[in-house]
């Protein structure tokens, strides 16, 4: 899921459980459909993002340069001593900024939203497309609300 800085849902995939969440950054930042105020085609492209450690990959990154995207995204300790291992080989470090990065939370309380449905909360639904609706419709609860 991707929400924006008022904690409303952008955009929401449902993979199962065991999936790792950086397989689906390219596909949930592809789903972003941002209004306009007025008329006009939706914008599809955020104007930064803010994520965990989890999204500190190559291909996640690459994607986001790719893009023009502004990020903010803690590198990974490993990756750290990886890098700092090959010495002037190893290139920069990436850009961090933490006051951006404290609003990543917002994501989270996003999240804590949907979860306040209860349908959502439990997942009562056994197919992934039934789930999907459901949790639409929260998120439709969400938007309405604000």
């Amino acid at each position: 899921m991707s929400a924006d800085g008022c904690c409303r849902p952008l955009s929401l995939i449902v993979t199962p459980g065991q999936r790792a969440d950086c397989t689906q950054f390219v596909p949930v930042l592809e789903e972003i459909r941002i209004p306009r105020p007025g008329l006009g085609r939706p914008r599809k492209k955020p104007d930064s993002v803010a994520a965990d450690k989890a999204y500190s990959n190559g291909p996640c990154r690459e994607h986001l340069r790719r893009r023009g995207i502004r990020r903010t995204i803690p590198e990974k300790a490993d990756s750290q001593a990886a890098r700092l291992r090959k010495g002037s080989r190893g290139g920069r470090p990436p850009g961090f900024d933490e006051d951006r990065y404290k609003k990543r939370n917002t994501v989270e309380r996003a999240n804590n939203k949907l979860k306040s449905s209860r349908a959502v909360a439990a997942r009562y639904d056994k197919r992934g497309y039934v789930f999907l609706g459901t949790v639409t419709v929260a998120a439709l609860v969400i938007w309405l609300r604000s």
